[in-house]
C-alpha cells in the first residue's frame, strides 16, 4: 500500500492503522488456508492384517487410526480389517500391488517369498537373545537398508513392528531335537523356517495364519510356532496343551504401502501419516515388550495348559541341530548381511 504523500518518509504509520492492516492480512491468510483445507479431498486408508485386534499389531493399527482421525479433523479415515477379514496371508501383497488396500504389516518372513530374501535373516533360529538386540538391527542402518530394498518389489517400507519370540506348542513337550521327529509343524512360507523344521526332523507345512486353528483341530498339522500372544488370541490351548518356551525365533512385521499411493499423497499428508505411524509403531513395540510376560502369566493359570522350560543343555542341542540352516543362509544371501546383523548386535552390546 503506497505511503500517503502527506506523511513524510520514514515516519511510521499510526498504530491503529497498523493493527487494522494486520487484522486484514491475517484474516485473508486464514481465509485462504480455510479454503485450501476445504478443497482437500477426504483420504481413505485401508489397513488389512491377519491377527486379532488385541495383539501388538492390532493395537498399533488402532492407534494409527485414532491419531490420523484426530490430527486430520476426521478427513483421513483409516478402515482396519483384522483377522484376515479383507485379505489373508496368501493374497494381501497382491492386493496391495493392485490398489485394493493401502497399508499392510506382513510378517518379515513373507518378504523373502515376495522377492526380497534378505528379510529371511529375521527367521534364522537363535539369532537374537531379546528384543533389545532386535531393535539394534531394525532401528539402525541395517533396518533402514532392508526397508529400502522393498522398493525392488514395488513396496514402500515405512517401519518395523515387534511381536515377540516364538515358542513351540504341540501335544507333547518339544525340548530336544528327537521330540520333533515326524511332527507336521505349521510354518510361514519361508525357506529358512522350512529348512529349520527339516533340520529338527519335522515336516514343515506352510499355511496362512488364519487357517492354523482349523488345521490343528483337524489334524492337518501337529504343532505350531507362535509368540504367546498369538497362542492366546487364537485360542490354541484346547488344541495344543503343551507349550515349550524355546524362544527359538523372532516374529516381527514391516509396515508397507504402495509407491503409487504414497507418492499420490500431498507433502503435508505424507508427513502427517509418517508421524502418526511412527508414534503408533512405538506404541505397538511398547506393548510387545511387556506382552510375553503377561501372556505367560495368563497361560500358567489356564486349566490343562502345561508350560515347559528349556534348559541350557537342550537349548544348545537345538541350536546345534539347526546350525546348518544358518550356514545355508550365509551361502545363499551372502555373508555381508549376516555379518552386519552380528555387528549391529555386538557394537551396542
Amino acid at each position: 500500500m503506497p505511503v500517503p504523500h502527506r506523511m513524510p518518509p520514514n515516519v511510521p504509520a499510526p498504530a491503529g492503522r497498523v493493527r487494522r492492516r494486520a487484522v486484514l492480512v491475517g484474516g485473508a491468510v486464514a481465509a485462504a488456508c480455510g479454503v485450501a483445507m476445504a478443497r482437500q479431498a477426504p483420504l481413505l486408508l485401508r489397513f488389512s492384517h491377519v491377527v486379532a485386534p488385541d495383539t501388538p499389531k492390532g493395537q498399533m493399527a488402532l492407534r494409527l487410526q485414532a491419531l490420523l482421525h484426530e490430527r486430520s479433523g476426521g478427513r483421513i479415515r483409516v478402515e482396519i480389517y483384522p483377522d484376515s477379514q479383507l485379505w489373508g496371508d496368501d493374497d494381501e501383497m497382491e492386493a496391495l500391488r493392485l490398489g485394493a488396500v493401502e497399508m499392510l504389516a506382513p510378517s518379515l518372513s513373507k518378504f523373502g517369498m515376495a522377492g526380497v530374501p534378505e528379510f529371511e535373516v529375521f527367521d534364522l533360529p537363535f539369532l537374537f537373545r531379546d528384543l533389545a538386540q532386535v531393535r539394534r538391527v531394525t532401528q539402525g542402518r541395517v533396518g533402514r537398508e532392508l526397508l529400502e530394498r522393498l522398493g525392488r518389489q514395488q513396496m514402500v517400507g515405512l517401519g518395523f513392528l515387534d511381536n515377540g519370540f516364538k515358542q513351540m506348542s504341540a501335544h507333547r513337550p518339544l525340548r530336544r531335537p528327537a521330540d520333533f521327529a515326524g511332527l507336521r509343524v505349521r510354518v510361514q512360507a519361508s525357506q529358512v523356517l522350512g529348512a529349520q523344521m527339516r533340520a529338527l526332523g519335522a515336516r514343515p507345512v506352510v499355511l496362512p495364519f488364519g487357517e492354523t486353528q482349523r488345521a490343528l483341530a483337524t489334524g492337518v498339522v501337529d504343532a505350531a510356532e507362535n509368540p504367546l500372544s498369538n497362542y492366546l488370541t487364537q485360542q490354541l490351548a484346547p488344541l495344543q496343551p503343551h507349550v515349550t518356551l524355546t524362544q527359538h525365533g523372532y516374529l516381527g512385521y514391516a509396515v508397507v504401502t504402495h509407491p503409487r499411493w504414497w507418492e499420490h499423497l500431498g507433502r503435508a499428508d505424507r508427513a502427517l501419516v509418517r508421524q502418526a505411524l511412527d508414534e503408533a509403531l512405538q506404541h505397538g513395540n511398547r506393548l510387545a515388550a511387556g506382552l510375553d510376560q503377561a501372556a505367560l502369566a495368563s497361560l500358567r493359570t489356564q486349566p490343562g495348559v502345561q508350560v515347559h522350560m528349556l534348559g541350557a543343555t537342550n537349548r544348545d542341542a537345538l541350536r546345534q541341530a539347526v546350525q546348518p540352516v544358518v550356514e545355508q543362509f550365509r551361502r545363499g544371501v551372502g555373508p555381508e548381511l549376516l555379518d552386519a546383523v552380528h555387528g549391529a548386535i555386538g557394537d551396542a552390546a
